[in-house]
């Protein structure tokens, strides 16, 4: 799994499938030589379609900055962590000092392991906070128009804090904007909406880092000229989109030929079939870049049905990518977008209540795992679909509730 920046850092982009873009020849060659250059360009030439016109060129600059970036906080909890903090005063939302509080939250779905991990990691968070008298969770089943039935009557409620984590960008955004206005503490995290009115907006640095980081690697690792295939899983969301926008642009500027962008569902059955199919059009694929790794072994399990060798591929944090990856020898790696970030908003809903200050957006530490790290994030005891980076380990209980 995978949030904006308030006012479009995260905007929508367009979801568009496969069009071929026209190339220039750079050659400073004259006579038959452009001829060829060109030629032989247009045999290479990658299929990501037009740049969305909502793309956000600083946005897209300033997440590949703060990847570098030395974020402030607790050293060994970088759920605590806050990278170029800007704070803001939340002494209006000081509640009774005696706890007992009610803190909602309008949950986008539980409707895959990422989501499910986060949702243990979050239900586990809570506990350790006595002033939380109740905690209330309302999934909208991923469906935006329940989600803001739910938002709606959420706010109605007799809520101290309200949390949201949005099925869409744009659509959830008047429902975000409404619940505002009724004067009670908004938090959103892990995706975003297209308003600043949310006391706090929490996620790691975002998704132009994480396409980017995939992109990176599949060009270092990709022999020039180098067939790609890009894995999507379903449009509309901001950190889906913009984790293709980053990556679009990376390959765009590269020698590697993407020959198809396409779209799963985060259906593992999809996925393996989508691979197989673009194995036999193609004759061979030297790269998989996908904007999630819930079903990278389910596109490796193509090249294995195939008889030939996994070519550089990029997952996430998921334990049996993690581990085969292991087991295997692939030339791999994992951008992550860190299921630590469940617990944030639970720690930000009682500093507010407390009426302690909160970074404005609460930006997020998001490491990527490589080849040289990834023994820090095996854990084979645990089950299949975990992920590693649930910053839960020190959690009471740990592993029960997560297995």
């Amino acid at each position: 799994m995978t949030w904006t920046r308030p006012v479009g850092l995260f905007a929508l982009l367009a979801c568009a499938f496969v069009i071929g873009a026209c190339g220039t020849d750079d050659s400073e060659d004259g006579g038959g030589g452009d001829q060829a250059a060109t030629e032989s360009e247009s045999n290479t030439q990658s299929n990501t379609g037009e740049q969305s016109e909502f793309f956000v060129q600083a946005d897209f600059e300033r997440q590949l900055a703060q990847r570098d970036a030395e974020p402030e906080g607790p050293a060994d909890k970088p759920w605590e962590q806050a990278i170029e903090p800007e704070m803001v005063d939340t002494s209006e939302y000081k509640a009774d000092s005696n706890g007992n509080w009610n803190v909602c939250f309008s949950n986008a779905a539980v409707d895959n392991p990422w989501r499910q991990v986060g949702f243990k990691t979050m239900q586990e968070e809570v506990k350790l906070h006595s002033e939380i008298g109740n905690f209330r969770a309302v999934d909208a089943e991923a469906s935006d128009d329940k989600q803001i039935s739910d938002i709606e009557s959420l706010a109605g409620r007799n809520c101290d804090a309200l949390i949201v984590s949005p099925n869409t960008t744009a659509t959830l955004t008047p429902a975000v904007e409404a619940a505002c206005e009724e004067g009670v503490p908004v938090i959103v995290f892990d995706r975003g909406v297209n308003t600043d009115c949310p006391v706090t907006f929490i996620h790691p640095i975002g998704g132009y880092a994480f396409g980017a980081d995939a992109a990176e690697f599949l060009v270092d690792n990709v022999d020039s000229g180098g067939k790609v295939l890009a894995l999507r899983i379903l449009p509309g969301v901001d950190v889906l989109e913009t984790r293709w926008s980053a990556a679009k642009e990376i390959f765009d500027d590269s020698d590697l030929n993407v020959v198809g962008v396409e779209f799963t569902e985060g259906d593992a059955a999809n996925t393996k079939s989508i691979v197989s199919d673009f194995i036999q059009r193609e004759g061979e694929l030297n790269g998989i870049w996908m904007d999630a790794g819930a079903t990278a072994v389910a596109a490796s399990e193509a090249f294995e049905d195939a008889g030939v060798e996994v070519p550089p591929i990029t997952g996430e944090d998921q334990q049996d990518f993690l581990q085969k990856w292991d087991e295997e020898g692939w030339t791999a790696m994992a951008p992550t977008y860190p299921t630590y970030q469940w617990r944030t908003p639970i720690i930000a809903a009682v500093k507010i209540l407390k009426g302690e200050e909160v970074p404005k957006e609460w930006v997020l530490p998001q490491p990527k795992i490589e080849q040289d790290t990834l023994a820090d994030y095996l854990q084979p005891d645990m089950p299949p679909l975990h992920y590693a980076l649930c910053g839960c380990e020190d959690m009471p209980g740990f592993p029960g509730p997560w297995q």
